[in-house]
């Protein structure tokens, strides 16, 4: 997107100084109206930056889809009418039944496999004061998984087989993603830069 941008302002430019050479209007005219249009793109990319950031946001502060729900405690008379040969529960003993959100009821054929997702979000790895300058200045690459807060490097175990977002670590940082523990982006990257 930057590049666009780039020729656009490089050839607007261009158009300005002819404009200039040949005393004539129109190619003035011309080169405001890319300097517009490219402004206008880097307001469409960042508006487009800032609504990703947000749903990274949104989507790491959603609860979870299942809720434990208690079910209430049948008295003892009714248990004992209905199966006499049965044991009578423990008033102490609670049941949990776990009800599904009404977004999960559909066919079991349609839902995806529990693989490597299931294993839990890694922690945020701490990173000096210090170091958080030293990486707001780096394009050193590294990656994201869509839905999670955490940004990895290439090599880290937890990716697996998930499919990864390349991104600069400096980049990463301003949309709100954190390092990862496990890996530990930020003291490789800035040990690397020193």
């Amino acid at each position: 997107m930057l590049y666009i941008v780039l020729v656009l302002v490089l050839a607007a430019l261009g158009l300005l100084v002819t404009a200039l050479i040949t005393a004539s209007s129109l190619w003035a005219w011309v080169s405001i109206g890319l300097s517009v249009l490219a402004g206008l793109i880097l307001i469409a990319d960042w508006l487009r930056r800032r609504r990703r950031s947000a749903a990274a946001a949104d989507a790491a502060e959603e609860p979870a889809a299942e809720e434990p729900v208690v079910a209430e405690p049948v008295p003892e008379a009714s248990v004992a009418e209905e199966s006499p040969a049965r044991e009578k529960p423990s008033p102490e003993v609670e049941q949990t039944v776990l009800i599904p959100a009404a977004g999960d009821l559909g066919d079991p054929a349609d839902t995806p496999e529990p693989a490597a997702e299931t294993e839990s979000e890694p922690g945020e790895e701490e990173t000096p004061a210090d170091d958080v300058a030293v990486l707001a200045d780096l394009e050193d690459e590294v990656v994201v998984v869509d839905e999670h807060p955490r940004y990895h490097l290439r090599t880290c175990a937890w990716l697996g087989t998930r499919d990864t977002i390349p991104i600069g670590v400096g980049e990463a940082r301003q949309l709100g993603f954190t390092p990862c523990d496990r890996c530990r982006p930020d003291a490789t990257l800035v040990a690397a830069h020193r």
